[in-house]
């Protein structure tokens, strides 16, 4: 449930609702808006019965909240958030991209690519170290070898640095060389690893899972923020259907849906909804049409020789011609790129 405090409410009024929850034995989330207080309760709500809390002074309303998720929701935290990571903030007023190579072969690979996103206007370096793959016999990453890559190329050009993680093992070694970590699809579920990517204190990216509805996708998150890390963004990274002219389907209506029912950023990975490069762009400019806070985008020196995700990858030169053609799509919904 949350408690809506009235506009005028004062902070000794607000602190006085919370003390009355908090002697219940209820957690108090606060979310101070511009001109409304909300006091959110985790709990069970039964325990505040007979406590007339909603007579309370400074009290407007009490709203329940029947989704399983409560610390996403918009009803608790009615203003976007804007997630700070690195040296820049992902959430309203822009568009970020991420973009690299879906796994990190080389130093140089990286390198490489690191200073043609940048000179292209990106402001994160994405780049596989770990690799869940299909087959076991595919590549699988350098592992921390990609990571101390992955940090060399954030020291020379300041991009910001985003690689998935798919173990506790594996996130205790990558929050010494990232500023992001991201979950999987195939790892939206793991309940375990959401865990422990809530306690590492480092902002999370998370994709949705394969087949994971909204809600679902939501109350992986929720693991996440209640292990005490707020810093998450979602990403719509196409879900499986019976089409199969993509390699996925990506929901480009899940843009405006989690808009519309958590304050978390939502950013958009055309590259993996679709796993064909001449998507890439269209389905780029819907994802920021649409009102995404962002994109993730594969790109590589020479597609034709990427170890993985080859057939999605674009070239510097295509990634600059988006880039460019991506700025008035950003004007035109109020972001900048």
């Amino acid at each position: 449930m949350i408690i809506i405090m009235k506009p005028n409410a004062s902070k000794e009024a607000v602190s006085r609702v919370a003390s009355i929850v908090e002697s219940r034995g209820l957690q108090v989330h606060l979310s101070k808006g511009d001109e409304v207080t909300i006091v959110g309760v985790v709990g069970d709500k039964s325990k505040l019965h007979g406590s007339n809390i909603e007579i309370s002074e400074g009290v407007d309303k009490i709203v329940n909240v029947t989704e399983s998720y409560k610390l996403v929701n918009k009803k608790f935290h009615p203003e976007d958030s804007r997630i700070p990571v690195g040296n820049t903030f992902i959430g309203p007023g822009s568009v970020t991209v991420m973009a690299g190579p879906c796994a990190i072969e080389n130093n140089r690979q990286l390198m490489e690519t690191a200073v043609a996103v940048k000179k292209a206007g990106a402001t994160f370096l994405r780049g596989g170290a770990y690799k869940p793959r299909t087959s076991p016999y595919s590549f699988q990453g350098l592992e921390e070898e990609g990571l101390e890559y992955m940090k060399e190329a954030r020291d020379a050009t300041g991009l910001n640095v985003i690689c998935e993680v798919t173990s506790a093992h594996a996130i205790e070694a990558a929050v010494k060389y990232v500023d992001m970590l991201q979950i999987g699809a195939r790892n939206m579920q793991n309940f375990e690893l959401l865990k422990e990517a809530g306690k590492s204190g480092i902002p999370v990216l998370l994709k949705r899972g394969l087949s994971a509805t909204i809600d679902e996708w939501l109350n992986a998150a929720e693991y996440i923020i209640s292990e005490g890390n707020p810093n998450i963004v979602l990403c719509e990274r196409g879900i499986r259907t019976y089409e199969t002219s993509t390699r996925n389907t990506l929901d480009i209506s899940a843009v405006p849906v989690i808009r519309a029912k958590s304050h978390l950023p939502v950013i958009v990975d055309p590259s993996h909804a679709t796993g064909v490069r001449a998507y890439v762009e269209p389905l780029a400019k819907a994802a920021v049409a649409v009102g995404a806070d962002g994109l993730m985008i594969e790109v590589h020196p020479c597609p034709s020789c990427a170890l993985s995700d080859g057939p999605q990858s674009l070239t510097f030169d295509q990634f600059r011609t988006l880039m460019d053609d991506l700025k008035p799509f950003a004007r035109l919904v109020g972001r900048k790129l």
